[in-house]
């Protein structure tokens, strides 16, 4: 019987699910609160924890994907995205430490809605069919703890009719401006293989726009312990703060770990 596995990494939780199973099939995720409130609804069956920052958990021979058997050494993987700021931020990020050539390509994929997890799934999922290949997709989501998480995943279309300016004003009869901005990493290796997701999280407020509006809801998220806006900050400062470089760090050191290359015993999901 096939089930899912997951790794524990700074500020990261990997969930591995395998082809075919939904996420409210999972159970006991161990899965953190603080990572994304919106999992109360998408495994509300799982026994939910909360672990220490620091806890790194490593997945047994049954954990073990094998998704990186897909892609032969210097095989490049498909990057899913039309965003050419985003593209640029995530090539600066990840840098010459990710060890697989990165590709751009804009697909049109379906407007997914539900919980962040089930909507990077599904996205991955489709895109993956449709390059038939190793693919990345990338969703974010912005949530105003005042609001209990809202715009969350559906924050694109919140920007595109309030700007900047509309979502601050969002907050204008709630003391609370805090807010929390959450990035998901959805790798896939083929068709066949399981979707690893890898989520990265920080902290901050929403505050009256400041800075560039070249780049979404930067101009209003002013990250927890810094006097400036995303939009504000030198990219080489927010690029090493950011919930976006969170979740690329994690996936780029998982999939340059040793039993994640292509040289790695390839282990079957359970029986």
């Amino acid at each position: 019987m096939q089930h899912s596995s997951e790794v524990l990494l700074p500020h990261v939780l990997i969930l591995t699910v395998p082809p075919g199973q939904h996420l409210q099939q999972r159970r006991n995720t161990g899965v953190s609160i603080g990572y994304c409130r919106f999992l109360d609804k998408a495994i509300g069956r799982c026994n939910v924890t909360e672990p220490e920052a620091t806890e790194r958990r490593t997945p047994g021979a049954e954990g073990k994907t094998g998704e990186s058997m897909a892609l032969s050494a210097g095989r490049s993987v498909v990057f899913v995205t039309g965003n050419a700021k985003k593209l640029e931020e995530v090539i600066q990020i990840l840098g010459d430490k990710f060890p697989y050539k990165l590709v751009s390509k804009k697909i049109d994929l379906p407007e997914y809605q539900g919980e962040p997890d089930e909507i990077s799934i599904q996205k991955c999922r489709e895109a993956v069919r449709q390059v038939d290949g190793p693919v990345i997709v990338e969703d974010t989501c912005l949530c105003f703890r005042a609001l209990g998480g809202l715009p969350g995943p559906y924050i694109k279309w919140f920007l595109d009719k309030l700007k900047p300016e509309g979502l601050y004003k969002l907050l204008a009869g709630f003391e609370d401006k805090s807010a929390w901005a959450l990035c998901t990493f959805a790798f896939c290796a083929g068709k066949e293989e399981p979707v690893q997701l890898f989520r990265g999280k920080t902290e901050g407020h929403i505050v009256e726009p400041r800075g560039p509006r070249d780049f979404g809801w930067d101009p209003c998220f002013q990250p927890e312990g810094y006097d400036k806006t995303y939009a504000e900050l030198p990219k080489e400062v927010k690029n090493t703060i950011s919930h976006r470089y969170r979740a690329l760090a994690a996936m780029s050191e998982h999939l340059s770990q040793p039993n994640n290359t292509p040289e790695s015993k390839k282990t079957k999901h359970g029986d």
